[in-house]
Formats: C-alpha cells, structure tokens, sequence
C-alpha cells in the first residue's frame, strides 16, 4: 500500500461542511474535498446513511482527498434522516431517496467550482443508489463506479435467495439498520437543535423488517430500484465491480450482458478474489489492486474526455482462483487475470456433469445444515469465509465426479437441473459445489437456493403436488475457480441451510432425487482463449493519509469469538453466535469517542423448523467530552415463526446521559406466504 502525502498529489486540496437543499425544503450534510484551481473540475459524489462525520470517516479519507488531489471535486453526502442530515428515515432507497439524489446531483453541477460534469460511486448502499440514479437518467451524470451492489432489489440483496427469505442477512440487516438509524446527530456539526432532531427521527422509525417480509415475493416493491427491470434506462457510462466472496458479484455479470445491448451504455466489468470490500483496502481475500488509479481512467474518460484506454480493456475482466485448502480467511489467494471481451463469453461452454448412482436418493438433512456456511457479507474478518465443508457434506447428498485427469477452469453461473418428488408442498433445494481435494478436504467453490414454491417464477406461489414429481433448475452463484488435476467436483444437495435460510414449514419431510434425470452444468472456460492477448495487469493500491482513528478494542484487548457454535448434544439443538465486528470501539482524532457492541443468535432444534430463532443485539454510544455530551442507544430485535406467520419483535431505548428519552417495543404477525 502506497500512502500519498498531500504534497504528492497534482494539486492542494482543501476541505469545507455545507449544507445542499432538498426540493422538500430539508438540507443534507455534505463534506467536500477539492483541488485548489481557478477552473471548475468535474465533481464525485458518494451518497450514504452511514454518517460521514464518523461511521464511514476512516474509509472517507482514504478515497475523497486522494480524488481531489487528482483534480475532482469529490463529495460524500448523507442520506436525509442520517447522521447530520435534516429530515426523517426512510426506507432503503425509496422514492424520497433517490429524488433527494438527482436534486444532490443538479445542485454540485451548477457549483461555481464544477464543471457540470458528475459522477458518482459507492460501495453496497452507494453502488445501490448509484446504479439507480444512473437509471434514472439525470442530465449531469455522466458515468458511475458500483461496487459490490445489485441490479436485482429481490433476488440478489439481503433479502431472499432463490425465492427464500434470507434468515442469516434479512434479519441482521434489518436488526442493523434499527440501530443505525436510532442513532443521533453530532452536536458538534448541528448545534443544540441535536436532540430535537434525534427525537423526531426516533418518532418516524418503523423497523425494516415489517416491510420486507410484508413482500415475499417479486412485486412492485422489489421492481422499484432495481435495474433489471429496465436496462435500457440506464444512461451513464457504467464500471462494474464485485469479489467472488461478495454475496453481489452475479450484478457484474449481469450488467456486462444486457447493458451493451439494451442502453448501449458504456460498460465494463470488473471481478477479483475480494470480499465486501473496496479493492485497495487490503482486507482479506487479496490480492489488492490500485483500484483509485483504475477509477481514475474511468472518471477522466468520461466526465474530461481523455483517452485513458479504458474502453479498449476486455468487457470483463475476471480473476480465475487457483485451488486452495478450506479456511476461514485467506491474506492471499494464487490466482489469475482474464479477459472476456463478450459476455457470455464464447471461451465458456457449459458442461454438465451426471450425477452418478442410479437412485432414488431421499435428501432430509437436519435443520442445522448451514452452520458452516460462513458469513453472507464477508469483511475480511478472520472467521468469514466457510470451514472444511466435510460435516455440511456430511448432512447432505453428495455426488463426486471421477479424479481429475486434467485442469477444469470454470468462470461463471454453474447449474443444476434435478428430478425431485416431494410428499410436502413446501420445501427448499440447496446445492454446493465443493472442490475436494485428495486428502478429503472440501472447499466450498459456490451455492445456490432454490425456494420450491418459487420454482416457476420469483414472482409467484406454486405449491408443491404431495406426492407429485417435476424437474426443477436454478443457476448457482457465479464463480472463477480452477480444479486441479486429481482433485474431484463435488455437488452437494441439501433440504436445510441455516441460518442462511429460514426453514420453511414441513421441511424436515425433504425430498427424493432421481438423479439419472438430474445434472450438474458448470461454465468451463478455455484457457487457450488468453493465448496471444495482453497481461491484465493493476497498479499497487494507493490512498490518501489515513484520518488517525484510533481502535482501543483492537490494542490488546480481549474479544470474544467472531463465530461460534454450540451444540446441545441432548436437546438437538444448535446456537450459532455471530459478532458482526464492524469496527468496535473507535476514538476520532476531534476527540468523539464511539462505541459500538452487536451479537446476532441463531438457534434451531435439528429436528424442527419451527424452532428457528434470530435475535440481534445492538448497543452504541457516542460520547464528546469537550461538550459534556453523551447519547446511547440500545436495540434488540428478534424474529421467530409458526406454521402460518412470522413473528418478528423490536425493541429500542434511547438516554441522553443517563435519561432515558425513547423507549418503543413492536410485535408483528406477518402471513408466512412465500416464506
């Protein structure tokens, strides 16, 4: 990692807080960095709820000074009803959201200091919403960088999997974002007028939760936001970016396919061995890239008109992993570039792979398969990623191909096709494609889920027959892995996977495979087709002076396990603990001290879907001694089902000091539809 000084950079860069109006009358903070010139530059912006005056400062400083040393305005703007921000929370990326973003957008246009030329990137949420507003087509914007985001509100978020309600990340996340949202604005940034505004929001919050399971399947809601619906509407010009262990890497995929074709928006796309993380921070899976510089193409080809040559690298530039042993983080991994200059890429060649064994199989795995499926957003923290997959196997129905003679590189979505016959009428297919080494080891490679209610359509319930057989399909997470010569493929098929997937009613029933009408399909990539093409090569990662915060929980303190599993041998009955670790303890260097402390329980009987329980707990307190002030907030938020609904309850209290200034509880019975 390269740490450019201020002087190092072409130009001085200057730092102010304002205020941008919205068309609502509200005002959002902002905080600009810009070069020092008497010639309007183009702007950047990154549009959050996360609190730039603390949550997001660290990684703020690494980015936005590092673009304005470089001859941008670049900006990071909350999201109203946030940190600073005027104005109550809403839901995420709602209507009032993404207005508030194109007014943001015409506002730094018409600065005296910009050009009128906009961009905008951003990392989960900021990807969101940038690829969003890019289909919203403003006038000024002119080109995005999206990061491990979605094109697809329903089927690739935090919500379901395969028509699945997402157990692991729609309640965490909900949960989460209950907290976040409770949390106060800085007296220091809005004067006295913090506590009033922090009442107001508390007043106006309804948990997300009531509203996600409100939709459990592909209606307008999902339709709103995501740019699958509508391709062509996307105007800007669009670089793509996700890592193999981020839960949104398919979005690349997806938009290096339909974009050209429908928008004839400019498009690249981008994929390496990261996690859910921006690919110059370092953060396990490496390696890292010079991923500013990169962007730096793209923002200078589009919003200055330079020929950097962006446009003459492959549509989608993938890293192939080599084989590796089963850990739970990886500093490294060995691997490679490629090029695709057309996707699908005619180099791939989906290649099924029977399933051995004549059959029938009866798949009932106990209502703990999953616990060994790592963490849905990896980090890069050490317990991440899964564990030898050798129990997982175990619980469920595995079919190994033949020792490798060869390598096998695969690169994209793999399939499965099954026969399945159910004597239930609800139920899940969970399939894992495992690279086995010859010592028995097994590296999960990727998965995929699919809700049997939802096997006609996302946007639909169709039950299963009892006793009815049917062939069902459904694409796997995309991928770029290399199997090695003796090793074995190995596809594992399960009825149960949690907490990644809350358990539908009657599951532990299963089901039968006919697996001589079954197959596994994986995306085989040539490596012939790179013979004679360019090296695909990145600059070493560069920032901007880190901003100095410092980690109190990370100088020698003890922490409690990142994840942990216990079995109650007697009952049955399994509890996974989850410390999510997004930051701790952490002391800003204008002397704010934040304090943040979160557990997520999962437990379940492995006899009983019914048993399935989330709880998440969240504490946060934000002290500033200069001022005498010290706000806290605490939340707890649990959800549970019977055979007709989910029970999902939330709690929140509020002190100011040691008053307590907020308390609320909510109970909601949501009709279990799809769920």
């Amino acid at each position: 990692m390269h740490i450019r000084t201020p002087e190092q950079f072409p130009y001085r860069v200057v730092r102010e807080d304002l205020w941008i109006p919205t068309p609502t009358g509200e005002h959002l903070y902002a905080r600009v960095w810009r070069p020092v010139t008497e010639e309007p530059v183009p702007v950047l912006l990154e549009y959050l709820p996360y609190r730039l005056s603390d949550w997001t400062a660290p990684r703020d400083a690494q980015r936005h000074p590092w673009y304005a040393g470089h001859g941008y305005a670049s900006v990071r703007v909350d999201v109203r009803g946030h940190g600073n921000a005027e104005g109550l929370p809403g839901d995420e990326y709602d209507e009032r959201e993404l207005a508030d973003g194109e007014a943001v957008i015409a506002w730094l246009a018409a600065q005296p200091w910009s050009s009128g030329g906009v961009g905008m990137f951003g990392i989960s949420w900021g990807g969101f919403n940038s690829l969003q507003l890019a289909a919203r087509a403003p006038e000024a914007l002119k080109a995005i960088v999206t990061v491990c985001s979605s094109d697809d509100r329903y089927d690739n978020d935090v919500h379901y999997m395969g028509g699945s309600v997402l157990a692991v990340d729609m309640h965490a996340w909900a949960s989460t974002m209950l907290a976040f949202a409770s949390r106060p604005p800085d007296p220091a940034q809005v004067g006295d007028a913090w506590r009033e505004m922090w009442l107001r929001r508390l007043e106006a919050i309804d948990p997300f939760i009531h509203t996600w399971l409100d939709h459990q399947t592909r209606d307008d809601y999902w339709r709103h936001g995501s740019a699958c619906e509508n391709y062509a509407a996307v105007d800007a010009a669009v670089l793509a970016v996700g890592g193999w262990h981020d839960p949104y890497r398919d979005t690349v995929l997806r938009l290096v396919e339909h974009l050209p074709g429908a928008s004839g928006a400019p498009v690249r796309g981008l994929i390496g061995p990261w996690s859910h993380q921006y690919p110059d921070r370092g953060l396990p899976p490496g390696p890292a890239i010079g991923f500013l510089q990169e962007t730096l193409r793209w923002w200078d080809r589009w919003l200055k008109n330079e020929d950097t040559g962006v446009m003459d690298e492959p549509l989608l530039r993938s890293w192939i992993s080599e084989s590796h042993p089963p850990a739970t983080v990886y500093e490294q991994l060995e691997g490679r570039w490629v090029g695709d200059r057309e996707w699908p890429s005619p180099a791939v060649t989906m290649t099924p792979y029977e399933l051995p064994g004549s059959g029938p199989f009866v798949v009932r795995s106990p209502q703990h398969t999953g616990v060994d499926a790592g963490r849905f957003f990896p980090f890069g923290n050490e317990a991440d990623l899964p564990p030898d997959q050798r129990e997982e196997d175990g619980r469920s129905v595995c079919f190994d191909s033949a020792v490798l003679d060869g390598r096998v590189e695969v690169l994209g979505r793999p399939r499965v096709r099954l026969r399945l016959t159910s004597q239930v009428p609800r139920g899940q297919v969970v399939a894992r494609v495992c690279d086995v080494a010859p010592d028995g080891s097994s590296t999960l490679v990727t998965r995929g889920v699919l809700n049997l209610s939802a096997r006609h359509g996302r946007d639909r319930v169709v039950e299963w027959e009892p006793g009815a057989t049917e062939d069902v399909g459904f694409e796997l997470n995309g991928i770029g892995h290399a199997f090695p010569a003796g090793h074995r493929i190995r596809i594992a098929l399960s009825s149960a996977y949690w907490p990644w997937i809350w358990p539908q009613p009657g599951s532990e029933a299963g089901w039968v495979l006919d697996p001589s009408h079954s197959a596994l399909e994986l995306p085989v990539r040539n490596p012939a087709a790179d013979e004679g093409a360019p090296a695909i090569r990145f600059g070493e990662p560069e920032q901007a002076e880190p901003l100095g915060v410092r980690y109190p929980d990370a100088e020698g303190g003890t922490q409690r396990p990142e994840r942990r599993v216990v079995r109650d041998v007697a009952a049955g009955r399994w509890r996974l603990e989850v410390d999510p670790r997004y930051g701790g303890t952490r002391i800003y260097p204008d002397g704010l001290e934040f304090t943040e402390n979160a557990l997520e329980t999962y437990v379940i009987d492995e006899g009983d879907p019914l048993s399935a329980r989330a709880v998440s707990e969240w504490e946060v307190g934000l002290r500033r001694r200069d001022l005498g002030w010290h706000a806290r907030l605490r939340t707890r938020s649990e959800l549970r089902a019977d055979e007709t609904d989910f029970i999902a309850v939330n709690e929140v209290t509020c002190w100011d000091g040691e008053t307590e200034v907020f308390s609320r509880a909510w109970e909601r019975r949501i009709r279990r539809t799809a769920g």
